[in-house]
């Protein structure tokens, strides 16, 4: 028998278990027949045509709709909201076909995915739909709302590891003991061709585009996209945006093939993949004319200008692409027709007010400072008089003595303040700088 822990991932697409007693120690790799390193499979646009023909009768064609953004960003910005599938990203349309496209013996067995949110949605509520059964393997740090989603849908939900690479080693061996089918969730070449399917719909609902700007992170959603549209107008330009946090894509263009890159905390997790997928890597690097990386700051960002402007609650994968304007990363679409996916609106609720709040700080309208003034009676109430005057409001306010090295009867005042925009930032800051001798203005640590 194989001991779960001893599972460890070797290279993408395959997983090493060792049983061990006092003398032997047995090893056997998995391999995902649909995701070999070694034999990497670019899908055509043929495949994708077909994805689309047997999806559209589950699957929502979402609105692509012209932005308030587009008055100051000096290009016209479409959305392609797919946040507005029934689970809330993009992922349904590669589930679906891949789950049709089962043999009818694999349906009968089911089918099984590692993933920490939107794949496991997406298979699950389109397995209940298709009567397939449906394995998901979640990490435990997979939102409890995402989990208990999927138990609604009628998924055999198994928590397990700590992170999507455990979850993965242990659902290929659950695949291999269950005689259960693995879908890898952005490398599998029937999602591949299902992604594709959100191309398509893009080139039909804006004329004349001039470009696409797609969050990669394994790489399945560009792959597609980009073969749907540079098929029919090789003309228009695929850039690809992805988190500082994990470059992935990025490592591989570099290496000219797919190749491990640690992944850290990020906004955008859904797109934290530390080794992109062999098929969609070797569909989509001759279709990709540039590639930009984005801070986290800007994402946080671009989450904040969609609530204020567009009404659309998005999560960070979702509203990366966007972050690649906010950033000023793609100055030549200036004047340009530009295609944006929203791709996910599954952000964690408990998470969504510190993203604003992040946003918020990024834009330079909750900022925080030290001020010294006078220890006197009246002396924080002229403070706060002069910041209320200004028409600023403080969300935090503290002072201390004991740690002041000055005089004696002075006090550091810190404070948290939200303006109307940065130009109001600037206004409260040259009158504090104006009124007191000591202003520590930014990143001031409690």
């Amino acid at each position: 028998m194989t001991d779960e822990n001893s599972t460890k991932v070797i290279e993408n697409g395959l997983a090493e278990i060792g049983s061990e007693d006092k003398d032997e120690k047995v090893k056997v790799l998995i391999k995902d027949e649909f995701c070999d390193p070694d034999n990497p499979v670019a899908i055509k646009f043929q495949d994708i045509s077909a994805a689309a023909y047997k999806i559209k009768g589950g699957i929502q064609k979402t609105p692509c709709t012209i932005s308030q953004m587009s008055n100051f960003a000096e290009m016209t910005i479409y959305f392609k909201k797919e946040f507005l599938q029934y689970t809330g990203s993009f992922k349904e349309r590669g589930a679906r076909y891949t789950l049709l496209m089962l043999s009818e013996e694999k349906k009968r067995s089911g089918v099984i995915a590692a993933s920490a949110g939107n794949h496991a949605l997406a298979l699950s509520y389109h397995g209940k739909l298709l009567d397939i059964p449906v394995t998901v393997v979640m990490p435990r740090v997979a939102p409890l709302m995402k989990v208990n989603a999927c138990v609604h849908y009628g998924a055999n939900v198994i928590v397990h590891g700590d992170d999507i690479g455990e979850s993965k080693d242990h659902a290929m061996k659950l695949s291999d003991e269950q005689n259960l089918t693995y879908i890898n969730g952005y490398d599998h070449p029937h999602i591949l061709a299902g992604q594709g399917t959100m191309g398509l719909e893009i080139v039909d609902q804006v004329p004349d585009l001039d470009a696409c700007l797609i969050p990669v992170g394994g790489g399945g959603l560009i792959a597609g996209t980009a073969l749907a549209i540079k098929s029919l107008y090789p003309n228009v330009r695929i850039i690809g945006v992805e988190s500082e946090r994990c470059a992935s894509f990025s490592s591989a263009l570099k290496e000219g093939k797919p190749v491990y890159t640690k992944a850290s905390s990020s906004l955008a997790d859904g797109l934290a993949v530390p080794t992109v997928g062999v098929n969609a890597f070797i569909t989509a690097k001759p279709l990709i004319d540039k590639m930009v990386v984005v801070k986290e700051e800007y994402i946080a960002l671009a989450i904040l200008r969609l609530i204020e402007l567009e009404k659309a609650v998005v999560e960070g994968a979702g509203a990366t692409a966007l972050a690649a304007i906010l950033q000023n990363q793609v100055p030549e679409l200036v004047g340009k027709k530009v295609v944006i996916p929203l791709c996910g609106g599954n952000i964690d609720t408990t998470a969504l007010g510190r993203v604003i709040e992040r946003g918020l700080a990024a834009d330079g309208r909750l900022v925080r400072f030290v001020v010294t003034v006078t220890d006197r009676p009246g002396g924080i109430a002229d403070l706060t008089r002069l910041i209320a005057n200004l028409g600023v409001s403080i969300k935090d306010i503290f002072h201390e003595r004991a740690w002041l090295k000055s005089d004696v009867f002075a006090v550091q005042v810190k404070c948290v303040v939200e303006t109307r925009d940065a130009q109001h930032t600037k206004e409260l800051e040259a009158e504090l700088i104006k009124h007191y001798g000591k202003v520590v203005w930014g990143p001031v640590y409690f």
